[in-house]
């Protein structure tokens, strides 16, 4: 039998392809998804859930009559970018839960969440914002934001597996630039800023999975994929087009790489020490990937055949670089 994957970085501007091959990955039998891919029945976790998070909450504060807190406006980017550190704090809580099966703690999900914001917040150098609210205002933004509170605590509890030695963590996030920024992109923009926050944990386990796409295409993907009935979904969300430009205009994963001190990997000083992540890209280019949103009895073959060899070719490339595997 091949060996597992650990933990795959899945990196790629919007839409680019990221959830499709999450969810193919998921359909694979998983005999031939090790053997082929070297990746077990996969465990997933995003950033996409807390950023709909914090929009919601600035959605119910401007309904409450209140300012915003993290966007100006529904359709703008970050109010702060340090923000961008923000989620990569908030993926590490979720990578260090799942690898303790940490247990869901009871009393208000908004409230647990509200609190994880502020601290995940505090330690990227924002000051808490939530725990800044006058009582009576904190308690009824919880009460609006409740049910949305407890399905993200439903999911992410109830995706712990019972064991974990056969399986592969797949951690999904997209960084970027303002269209024609100058590489190297400065903090907080960009993969290398993200990664260097990525806790030692994760930076010891991870390989990474790059979707190829320019980013005309990402923008054309993200139109096309776009369900305004939808926000919240992972597969049908759209990015709006002023976020479009100014944090995904570009990506600095091709400078990484090309000034990395290892080759086929990507070089991250973090924790006092320097990472080499073993990278592979998915050349995505040329859609290979947007018919895996309908539904399964209606995928051609011709189109699996052309997802399923280039995903064996970019796994095969992890493998073969020392992708950490157990």
């Amino acid at each position: 039998m091949s060996p597992i994957i650990d933990t795959v970085l899945l990196l790629a501007l919007p839409a680019s392809g990221k959830s499709e091959i999450r969810r193919y990955l998921s359909l694979v039998p998983p005999h031939r998804r090790q053997e082929e891919f070297g990746v077990g029945d996969t465990v997933q976790l995003d950033d996409f859930p807390y950023v709909h998070l914090m929009r919601s909450i600035d959605d119910a504060l401007e309904d409450l009559g209140k300012s915003r807190m993290f966007f100006s406006a529904g359709d703008k980017p970050f109010e702060n970018p340090a923000d961008w550190g923000t989620l990569i704090q908030l993926v590490n809580e979720d990578y260090a839960d799942l690898l303790e099966r940490r247990a869901e703690e009871s009393g208000s999900a908004a409230r647990r969440l509200m609190g994880r914001l502020d601290r995940a917040a505090e330690r990227v150098g924002i000051a808490p914002r939530l725990a800044a609210l006058d009582d009576s205002l904190r308690r009824t933004l919880a009460e609006q934001i409740e049910g949305l509170a407890e399905g993200l605590l439903r999911d992410k509890f109830d995706a712990y597996p019972d064991r974990l030695d056969d399986k592969t963590i797949v951690v999904e996030f997209a960084r970027g630039g303002p269209q024609g920024s100058t590489l190297p992109l400065p903090e907080p923009y960009g993969y290398g800023h993200s990664l260097s926050l990525l806790s030692k944990e994760i930076l010891e386990r991870a390989s990474i999975l790059y979707v190829w796409v320019t980013p005309e295409e990402s923008r054309r993907k993200n139109d096309a994929r776009a369900d305004p009935d939808d926000p919240g979904s992972v597969l049908h969300h759209g990015v709006p087009l002023s976020v479009m430009l100014d944090d995904y205009g570009c990506d600095d994963m091709e400078w990484l790489e090309a000034h990395s001190d290892q080759p086929g990997t990507v070089s991250v000083e973090a924790h006092g020490q320097r990472f080499h992540l073993p990278l592979a890209r998915f050349d995505n280019r040329e859609d290979k990937t947007s018919f895996v949103r309908e539904n399964r009895e209606s995928w051609p073959k011709e189109a699996v055949d052309a997802l399923h060899s280039e995903l064996h070719k970019s796994f095969s490339t992890l493998l073969a670089r020392n992708a950490p595997a157990r």
